[in-house]
């Protein structure tokens, strides 16, 4: 059975009667912003455990992420957890569901994403490194070197020094 999208305005219809919001993004997206009754249950959590329990009760699960491409990509994983219920993908997201105009709950005394915070630090050594390679010394070129090779290697292997450093930064520490 494939899962079809819904726009943003359809969704929130149907969430008022009954339908469930899953949210399959991190906790630490989720707890930046959310939209207001989603239940999270993150896309590797849900491809263990299935549906959260909250679902038992609703007859029509609705999954989002930010923009819908880990909905989309996840299409097929997701038909396979919601057991015969009607089952859609938001259309763009929570993108999608503000641009639509729908609420959202913002905690902005949560830090931002670890992996944006990954990429703010990771874009800023390699700018901070072309710039003194240019004008101080072209060995500060190897700071960039050594940014995109730790990029590399966090691609492949899945593991990332940056964001297990980020992670125990004060801002950090008790959220991650």
């Amino acid at each position: 059975m494939a899962i079809s999208t819904i726009t943003a305005a359809d969704a929130a219809n149907k969430v008022t009667r009954g339908a469930l919001l899953v949210d399959i993004r991190q906790p630490d997206e989720y707890r930046r912003e959310h939209i207001e009754g989603a239940v999270l249950q993150p896309l590797a959590q849900l491809q263990m455990q299935g549906l959260p329990k909250a679902a038992t009760q609703a007859d029509c699960v609705i999954f989002h992420c930010k923009s819908g491409m880990r909905t989309n990509g996840a299409a097929d994983l997701l038909a396979q957890t919601v057991n015969g219920k009607e089952a859609y993908i938001l259309e763009k997201g929570l993108d999608g569901w503000k641009a639509a105009g729908q609420p959202t709950q913002i905690n902005t005394s949560q830090p931002i994403e670890l992996m944006r915070q990954v990429q703010i630090a990771a874009g800023s050594l390699v700018m901070l490194g072309t710039v003194l390679g240019w004008l101080v010394s072209p060995a500060f070129y190897l700071l960039c070197a050594f940014v995109g090779t730790g990029l590399l290697a966090a691609g492949i292997t899945g593991f990332c020094g940056m964001a297990r450093l980020l992670a125990v930064m004060p801002w950090n520490r008790g959220v991650y």
